[in-house]
């Protein structure tokens, strides 16, 4: 009997120690000089599905994340708009060792669950899995202050549209390739991220750098 509990502890124990094993990525500040310029990158965005599987850059990261949700201005408003600036939107960034959940106003990333979820996010797509970094918006409705669910998942999903394309284009300024996805599993990654009930994945981009022909 004990050795059964033992064993039952150790399970339900197992995510949490998980977790601990990640240790928080202190992001570099954001290069806000690099890139073409506004017009270059929208007639240079296009969705790239072949990737390299190295790893991106720290730098490339930091600016990445910060192009797609950071931090802008002191009173802590976002590069992405968000309806009634409730700032419904979570980042969360599944690296080949775990997932984080961007911390825009300290700049890191924190540690939420150890182990590779990006077959999660592939759902059948082979060439998401070996993406060195791919971002889940996700949105949580319950941060809008009105009473009316079916609004607040529409607002929802027009913000995480807007952080998608935030990326896309910063992607298409830089030189990075993306793709913004639908396809996920959504059942499965709530699970996995201990996600709440008013918490719903939006979209994902898988980016790395193009393949070289």
């Amino acid at each position: 009997m004990k050795n059964a509990l033992l064993i039952l502890a150790a399970i339900f124990l197992a995510p949490l120690a998980q977790a601990q094993e990640l240790k928080e990525i202190k992001l570099n500040a954001p290069d806000k000089n690099r890139g073409t310029a506004v017009m270059t990158a929208l007639a240079n965005r296009a969705s790239v599905r072949a990737m390299d599987s190295r790893p991106l850059s720290h730098q490339d990261l930091s600016d990445l994340l910060w192009a797609a949700y950071g931090v802008n201005r002191p009173d802590g408003r976002r590069t992405a708009p968000t309806a009634k600036n409730d700032q419904d939107i979570d980042l969360y960034v599944a690296l080949p060792a775990g997932a984080y959940l961007y911390d825009a106003p300290n700049n890191l990333l924190k540690p939420v669950v150890s182990g590779d979820i990006r077959p999660l996010l592939a759902a059948g797509q082979e060439f998401v899995k070996s993406a060195p970094v791919v971002l889940l918006i996700v949105s949580d409705y319950s941060r809008f202050r009105m009473n009316d669910p079916d609004l607040s998942r529409l607002w929802g999903a027009m913000d995480g549209g807007i952080v998608s394309q935030n990326i896309n284009i910063f992607c298409a300024a830089v030189g990075l390739a993306t793709v913004p996805r639908a396809y996920m599993d959504q059942p499965k990654l709530k699970e996995i991220l201990h996600l709440s009930a008013t918490q719903l994945p939006i979209l994902n981009n898988p980016v790395g750098y193009p393949l070289v022909k």
